[in-house]
């Protein structure tokens, strides 16, 4: 595999999120579904939220641009740009209170398929 500009993909994305009327873009930099490891870059505009859903398997989320909230049922944490979070194992939503890019980090267990 080449070598992925994370500097690029973060200016190229947030624009699609601009551009879409979710206000959100994002693409899988390294691995897949089919890979037990798989990192993704999600681009949010400000104020836009992705809906609470289950952990995929172990996860962090590091901030590469912007500030987040990662919410759970027991409260919800700050995560600002150049922080690295673990993505708690129960339900959750993300976010983000400006502009964000994010890199969604994810390790699935050897023999389980992701939960959606």
């Amino acid at each position: 595999m080449n070598p992925v500009s994370v500097h690029q993909a973060i200016e190229e994305h947030l624009a699609k999120a601009k551009e879409s009327p979710q206000g959100r873009s994002s693409h899988t930099l390294v691995g897949g579904h089919d890979r037990a490891l798989r990192q993704t870059l999600i681009a949010l505009e400000a104020g836009e939220r992705l809906a609470e859903h289950e952990a995929p398997g172990e996860a962090t989320l590091l901030v590469l641009r912007g500030r987040v909230s990662l919410g759970t049922s027991t409260g919800e944490q700050q995560v600002a740009a150049h922080e690295l979070a673990e993505i708690p194992t129960e339900r959750h939503d993300l976010t983000a209170h400006e502009d964000s890019v994010v890199l969604l980090t994810v390790a699935m267990v050897s023999g389980n398929p992701p939960r959606a």
